[in-house]
């Protein structure tokens, strides 16, 4: 069942004048207010872990696995909330884009999701003798699962409900889509062996994480496709994501083939950076977008 979505329109939404740049302004509250509450949640969560166990303060860093996918979850938790408080105090209405009644089904479908079309993905590479897929030893899981949770968590409450949403209530939901998608590629250009290319991929595949968004008018099936592709394509195949090797550690190992085009491997940047990637994310986008529309899901901010 979807959940109505929201743009905002009491307390500093409620029409009237400059409507546009109240909305702008709160965007950049909203974003800077989420992240500063989850690296102070996530910070302090490793404080009192030390002081309950009578060890000396290790930052993030250079903690152990275990205890940083512990203060992730805080800090994921923390955002989420104060989210969730900002709203209700700033918009003047129940953020039900981060209700818990739908959490966990909606969490699994995506992360089902977005597994799959990662895995799509590596196959079609695979198929194609592109990139090379081989058994590893598995060495360890927590620090991928962190870093699953945290792109998840953090990328898709930025997105989808602060930029996406509020820049759909200045403007209206077409712009507020191409401008939040451009963001996201611009964004991981500064990762190692980004090209405008790598950047394009992610563009294309916005698509999936705004539909599922506007499809059930809340975060947490987005969070879990955000997650879902990224674990299966780190830790599941052991390839890079985007640019990073933070994934690495699980059952399988994927590499380039030696000669073949960054554009048909994806290169050190990852499958996502694929000629495949392009085609089956912006064929996943198309079919998530066209659904939204169909069911009535993008309407004009004067009518929501």
């Amino acid at each position: 069942m979807a959940t109505e979505i929201a743009l905002g329109q009491a307390g500093l939404l409620k029409a009237g004048p400059f409507r546009w740049a109240r909305a702008l302004a709160w965007l950049v509250v909203l974003a800077v207010l989420c992240i500063l509450t989850f690296n102070v949640a996530a910070d302090s969560s490793l404080r009192v872990s030390a002081l309950l166990s009578g060890q000396p303060f290790v930052d993030r860093a250079h903690a152990p696995h275990a205890a940083r996918l512990i203060a992730v979850i805080v800090g994921s938790i923390g955002m989420l909330a104060v989210y969730a408080l900002a709203v209700r105090l700033g918009e003047r209405r129940t953020p039900r884009e981060v209700g818990l009644w739908r959490l966990a089904p909606d969490l699994i479908i995506g992360v089902l999701i977005g597994g799959a079309l990662i895995a799509v993905i590596v196959g079609i590479l695979w198929a194609a003798h592109w990139v090379t897929v081989a058994p590893a030893p598995i060495t360890h899981v927590m620090e991928s699962l962190k870093e699953a949770v945290q792109s998840g968590v953090i990328e898709e409450t930025l997105m989808r409900l602060v930029i996406f949403r509020l820049l759909w209530r200045a403007t209206s939901v077409w712009p507020a889509f191409i401008l939040t998608a451009v963001l996201f590629g611009a964004l991981h250009l500064s990762n190692p062996d980004a090209t405008p290319f790598s950047a394009l991929c992610l563009v294309a595949g916005e698509g999936v994480g705004a539909g599922l968004y506007l499809l059930t008018g809340r975060v947490w099936m987005s969070i879990g496709m955000h997650a879902g592709w990224n674990f299966m394509q780190g830790w599941v195949f052991g390839a890079a994501v985007s640019g990073l090797g933070v994934f690495a550690g699980g059952p399988l190992q994927t590499h380039p083939v030696a000669g073949t085009s960054d554009i048909l491997s994806g290169g050190g940047f990852g499958p996502e950076s694929s000629a495949a990637s392009l085609g089956v994310s912006l064929l996943a986008s198309i079919v998530c977008l066209a659904l939204a529309w169909r069911s009535g899901r993008m309407k004009s901010p004067a009518e929501v």
